[in-house]
């Protein structure tokens, strides 16, 4: 790999987790990388009989309200800052023959904003779907697809990250954004991967108080998620 190749394969690993999605309420001081909601989304949608999932986004919902950038967010060091406020999912679908188009539309849309919501903890204003092809039968190997193993977790012996490690449904923290623990004027941020079954939300609010607690000098802490294991 030249030199170039190699800062090319750098940049791109390092923004892949996407933009930085807000879970909860602000005062939550929870957020969750667009990868790690996407796994959970992508396999909703896969579940819903006569639907093909196709390429799912999710972004703020500029109609609910302008959106205000990085204040108030976790420091990213990358382009894909985070989003504000609710969110909007936008997605495509295939539809295969045997079920009614708007049969199908319903249910996706409502396996999405369950398992954003209830599944997850986003906040959706609304889920656009659009209809990319239709089909005869399912195409081949169109099931859900299972995720890439994730990094293994990095050594730390911060004492924020090894109160975080206690809270249940904390499989480990991560340096996919940036380094386990940042410290900065603004506060504390541990980045962490959620352990598949237990709900985002609830594990970063967990993890926020366990954090406040062993890190009192703090003006604040964020919590962000960015691997579902």
């Amino acid at each position: 790999m030249t030199t170039a190749e190699g800062w090319t394969a750098a940049v791109r690993a390092r923004l892949a987790p996407g933009r930085l999605l807000p879970l909860g309420a602000p005062e939550d001081g929870a957020w969750i990388t667009e990868r790690a909601a996407r796994t959970v989304l992508d396999g909703a949608a896969a579940a819903v009989r006569g639907a093909v999932p196709g390429e799912l986004r999710i972004r703020p919902d500029t109609e609910a309200g302008p959106d205000t950038g990085t204040e108030g967010g976790p420091d990213t060091g990358t382009d894909a800052g985070p989003a504000e406020g609710a969110l909007r999912i936008s997605a495509g679908f295939g539809a295969i023959a045997g079920r009614p188009l708007p049969e199908i539309a319903a249910e996706l849309r409502a396996a999405l904003l369950a398992a954003a919501e209830d599944g997850l903890g986003l906040v959706v204003a609304a889920v656009d779907l659009r209809v990319t092809e239709l089909l005869d039968a399912a195409p081949e190997n169109s099931g859900p697809t299972t995720p890439p193993p994730g990094r293994p977790s990095p050594a730390t012996d911060d004492p924020a990250a090894l109160a975080a490690l206690r809270v249940e449904g904390v499989a480990g923290v991560t340096d996919a954004v940036g380094p386990p623990v940042r410290r900065g004027s603004d506060g504390v941020r541990v980045e962490i991967a959620v352990t598949a079954g237990h709900r985002p939300l609830d594990v970063a609010r967990a993890a926020r108080n366990a954090v406040t607690a062993a890190a009192p000098e703090a003006t604040a802490v964020t919590v962000l998620v960015s691997e579902l294991r």
